[in-house]
């Protein structure tokens, strides 16, 4: 048995079912190897995708997913997901080759050091130096993708440590778990009192919280409480987003109508915030006293500094605290239901005449109407995403994936692939602006070549739609963001999907119940109007008031 053989052997140990990549020259013993594994080796057009479907298999399962590439060009441009995973807190195992390290016939050609590349994007990177490292080196990696904070690592196998013959002591090692540290009942003591004596208590879920699948023990812990409770993006669903107690999401960072909740809190009870997030709120010396409740202590910054930590398992802590305090012993409920009637009128439930283009807030409020309560959004990085994280509501952890972490561009269609394949009995959509989608369209070939049932809705804005917003929030002159764009039914078309073009209000109703029906990969382009950026996000949020009730 070779090092590649061991290393394949190591991974279905692990429970591995399939490897996202791109396979090179120097990866084609480890190729070789799988061949007759029962791993499955899904072929994608662009590393940086295989990197984003390893991220999201990592993020949806909580085992690590794992991709493939080859060294130097496709290396680095694993780069982005990496990254990606990294800030996202996604567990995945991301595999490059290399030129023989003991020999050389090709002197430095296509190297680069690639596990120094990697170094500051991952929880651990090793260049294989020995096939009878094999193993430990593996078992290693995976212990260290899942543990808190969860995230990426990375195993570099040179061709000639691959093709090595490996000792016959050299297997795989027992896969063992790693239990989650408890909190102390002391830690929980000190915040329950802190609770039951607050005023005006708010909950705040936030990206962590919601990786564990932690929904039965939050939903417990709000329903024994009555407290009222509001997300980060990527906390989205981890609590029904449609439950009475739901103040929504802090899409933006501040003068939102869930932010005058949040100015009215005494306490904030923060649930798996992790910095890499846009900050939710901003924090003052003087003010409410926040409670951090996660797997791992808090990383200070300018923004969050936490007076009170509860540091263990979050499910076990929300369902031990929750026991602590009495039932609707907590005050603030008035003002703060007040407030979800104003959040209801004008955020969830507003009346919004169709017109053509679509605004973002007709989008949001359509397709939660079209889509069952078990359908899987997955957003690409653009204007529309803050849009959807305010508007959109979510029922579980998995119905809307957006990154709000590293926030790149181009994820959207990688990431739905994978979640389609993990969950073939969901309904999927992406969600894409073309700026992001051009940046991987190839994908739309895997999907295919995957039988997938996949549906695509691509907004067309001809820009850069968020940053043309920013840029005239500061005043700037219109320069340098627009761009043309393909014939977006006829490219689709091309790959063997199926091309729709929205050109009249009534008929997004019509064509996406037909896609999501149908079977295959289908395209629809619609158009889009971002002129609600300007007339709600910032001039009807800055005449509005917080002096409810």
């Amino acid at each position: 048995m070779n090092g590649a053989e061991l290393l394949v052997r190591c991974l279905e140990n692990e429970g591995v079912t399939c490897i996202f990549g791109i396979p090179g020259e120097e990866n084609l013993a480890f190729l070789e190897a799988l061949r007759t594994s029962k791993i499955r080796l899904i072929l994608t057009r662009h590393e940086q995708a295989a990197g984003f479907m390893a991220a999201t298999y990592g993020r949806l399962t909580g085992k690590p997913g794992v991709c493939l590439a080859t060294l130097g060009p496709g290396a680095t441009n694993f780069v982005t997901s990496t990254a990606y995973a990294f800030l996202g807190g996604m567990p995945c195992l991301f595999i490059t080759g290399q030129k023989p390290i003991k020999t050389s016939k090709q002197g430095r050609f296509q190297i680069i050091n690639v596990v120094s590349m990697m170094a500051p994007i991952t929880k651990m990177t090793r260049q294989i130096v020995s096939a009878d490292s094999i193993a430990a080196l593996t078992r290693e990696a995976f212990r260290t993708a899942v543990q808190e904070k969860a995230g990426p690592v990375h195993l570099e196998l040179p061709e000639d440590i691959a093709a090595e013959q490996v000792s016959e002591a050299a297997q795989p090692f027992p896969v063992s778990d790693i239990p989650a540290s408890l909190a102390s009942e002391e830690a929980l003591r000190q915040v329950a009192a802190i609770i039951s004596q607050a005023k005006n208590p708010l909950l705040l879920i936030a990206s962590v919280a919601n990786r564990h699948q932690t929904g039965a023990a939050l939903g417990k812990f709000i329903e024994r409480t009555g407290i009222h409770f509001f997300s980060t993006q990527m906390g989205k669903g981890a609590a029904d987003e449609f439950h009475p107690r739901c103040l929504g999401t802090a899409a933006l960072s501040d003068h939102d109508y869930l932010h005058c909740a949040i100015a009215k809190a005494d306490v904030i009870i923060n649930i798996g915030h992790d910095v890499v997030e846009k900050p939710p709120f901003f924090m003052r010396r003087d003010g409410v006293q926040v409670i951090h409740i996660s797997y791992f202590s808090a990383v200070f910054d300018e923004v969050y500094f936490p007076q009170h930590e509860v540091i263990g398992d979050i499910a076990d802590s929300v369902e031990r605290l929750a026991e602590l305090i009495t039932p609707d012993s907590l005050a603030g409920g008035g003002y703060f239901s007040l407030l979800k009637k104003e959040i209801d009128k004008n955020v969830y439930q507003r009346n919004l005449p169709l017109a053509f283009p679509y605004t973002p807030q007709q989008l949001t409020k359509v397709l939660r109407e079209l889509l069952g309560k078990d359908s899987i959004l997955s957003l690409d990085n653009g204007m529309y995403k803050i849009w959807f994280a305010r508007n959109y509501r979510s029922t579980d952890s998995r119905s809307l994936l957006l990154d709000n972490a590293l926030a790149t561009m181009g994820a959207g269609l990688p990431v739905a692939i994978a979640a389609k394949m993990l969950f073939p009995e969901r309904k999927v959509v992406a969600i894409c602006g073309d700026g992001g989608f051009m940046m991987n369209s190839q994908e739309l070939e895997t999907a295919i070549r995957l039988n997938l049932d996949l549906t695509i809705l691509l907004l067309r804005d001809n820009g850069l739609g968020m940053i043309k917003w920013k840029q005239a929030g500061m005043g700037l002159p219109d320069f340098g963001l627009d761009f043309g764009n393909p014939d977006f039914v006829k490219y689709a078309e091309s790959y063997g999907a199926h091309g729709w073009r929205v050109s009249a209000k009534h008929q997004l109703a019509e064509i996406l119940p037909h896609c999501l029906s149908s079977t295959g990969v289908h395209l629809i382009e619609l158009p889009v109007d971002y002129a609600e950026n300007e007339s709600v996000l910032i001039e009807e949020l800055r005449r509005k008031t917080c002096l409810i009730g």
